[in-house]
Parts: structure tokens; C-alpha cells; sequence
């Protein structure tokens, strides 16, 4: 089963790899890692997408917790949080293609940020059920290149994982 954490950390070296080595050691596979900075000067978020059972992640957050240079861990539940990715798509076109792939760009809601006489390159944001259904839409045309950030995640509402540590 997947889970999306949150992280807030410190910002200082080598604590992402510290992290990652966490779930490495255990033969986690991180499906996702996105990491930026937050709203508060000196701290990153990281944001990690782990597919394990409940207890083992249990004990991996516990291990997490114990490092010095993290602040707060929180698992975002998919309908407590919106949960966002960002791909761009290098795809094979020609002079009959390019409109009906035009089109699928137009029903995405994603936009052409290069066009060239036999590709574009396209990019999209949003859920993962959006961007897997516009890849499928996609494939046969011929795609050539994908790059792809980490999910990108956040709660809901007011709350925010800073409430509570810091005083705003």
C-alpha cells in the first residue's frame, strides 16, 4: 500500500540521504521523492511516496523521528490533502499526427512548451489518475522522453504541519 509523508526537516547536508538510506536499508523502494524549500527560512519539506505495509512504516517513522534534523512527520491521507505531479512529455509527431495530439493536449488541460517539426514537448500538472490517463492517450503517437517530478502533497485547510512547532 502507498503512503505520501510529509517531512519537515532541517535544511543541512546529507540529511536526504540519510533519510532515503532509512527506507534503502530496509528494502523500501520510494516510489516518489520531491524536496523544496517550506515557508519557514532553514527548513525543507520532503515528500515521500513509500509503498510498505502499516507496521513497517510505523517503525520507519519512529526511526525518522529519532534524527536530529527532522522536525515532524506526517502522512497525508489522499482525501485530507492535495496531491500533485508534474511531468513533461517529449512526443513523436508528423504533419497527421500533431493535431490529434494537439487535441489530447486541449482535453488535459496541459499545455506545448516546444514545438518542433516532428515533436512536442508537453507539460502537465495534476493527480496521478490525469497524468497516467493522458500517458495512455499519448502512446500510441510514440513517446519519446518523460521527466517527472516527486509527488508534490500538502494538507487541506488551515492546518498546517508547522502548527504546533512553530508559534505563527
Amino acid at each position: 500500500m502507498s503512503h505520501v509523508l510529509s517531512l519537515l526537516v532541517e535544511d543541512k547536508p546529507g540529511l536526504l540521504t540519510r533519510v532515503a538510506g532509512l527506507f534503502a536499508r530496509r528494502g523500501f523502494n520510494i516510489e516518489s521523492l520531491a524536496v523544496g524549500k517550506s515557508e519557514i527560512a532553514g527548513l525543507s519539506r520532503i515528500t515521500v511516496v513509500v509503498d510498505v505495509e502499516e507496521l513497517p512504516l510505523e517503525q520507519v517513522t519512529k526511526q525518522l523521528n529519532k534524527l536530529i534534523n527532522v522536525i515532524k512527520i506526517v502522512e497525508l491521507d489522499y482525501s485530507q490533502s492535495v496531491q500533485r505531479e508534474h511531468l513533461l512529455i517529449k512526443v513523436r509527431v508528423d504533419n497527421v499526427s500533431r493535431s490529434q495530439v494537439l487535441e489530447a493536449v486541449t482535453l488535459f488541460r496541459a499545455s506545448v512548451v516546444d514545438v518542433s517539426t516532428d515533436a512536442l514537448v508537453i507539460e502537465v500538472t495534476g493527480d496521478t489518475g490525469k497524468t497516467t490517463a493522458l500517458l495512455r492517450v499519448l502512446e500510441p503517437y510514440g513517446i519519446k522522453e518523460i521527466s517527472q517530478s516527486g509527488l508534490l502533497a500538502i494538507g487541506r485547510g488551515a492546518k498546517s504541519i508547522t502548527d504546533r512547532v512553530f508559534k505563527n
